[in-house]
């Protein structure tokens, strides 16, 4: 079973989920961990794609829109859709649904913002994990 963690922003944090899945893939590629980061709404994709480029003037986080580049040589893919291509340790969910085959993944992290429809689909999918046998760690961040 992966290793599930949520990570939920407090009432008040003036960031969003994809300013949130910009620090884990820094934090994960700092680990040397492959990441592919499921964002199945292409204008999103588009948003997280050119935030990766530009969130921290220091960074330097290579990427790819899995399909544009070659998946061997980019340690962080982002992903429009499944079947999710393996070879990565690590799975960022951004979407509104479980992943595909969730359970063939090391670690999966969710990010919840507080946006309502978010917020509500990231705990119809905290419930899922636990209905298949995962408890996944909770935790809340406040980011300014």
């Amino acid at each position: 079973m992966p290793r599930i963690e949520f990570y939920s922003l407090e009432p008040g944090s003036r960031s969003d989920r994809f300013a949130m899945a910009c620090q884990i893939v820094e934090r994960l590629y700092g680990e040397d961990e492959r990441v592919l980061i499921l964002c199945p709404d292409p204008d999103e994709a588009r948003h997280l794609d050119r935030l990766l480029w530009t969130f921290r003037q220091e960074s330097f986080i290579p990427h790819g829109m899995l399909g544009e580049v070659d998946a061997e040589l980019t340690p962080i893919l982002i992903a429009l859709e499944s079947p999710l291509p393996r070879g990565q340790e690590a799975l960022i969910n951004l979407g509104p649904l479980l992943p595909p085959n969730w359970g063939l993944w090391d670690e999966i992290y969710e990010i919840v913002d507080n946006d309502p429809e978010v917020l509500e689909a990231g705990r119809a999918r905290y419930r899922a994990y636990r209905q298949g046998g995962c408890e996944p760690i909770h935790q809340r961040l406040r980011l300014g």
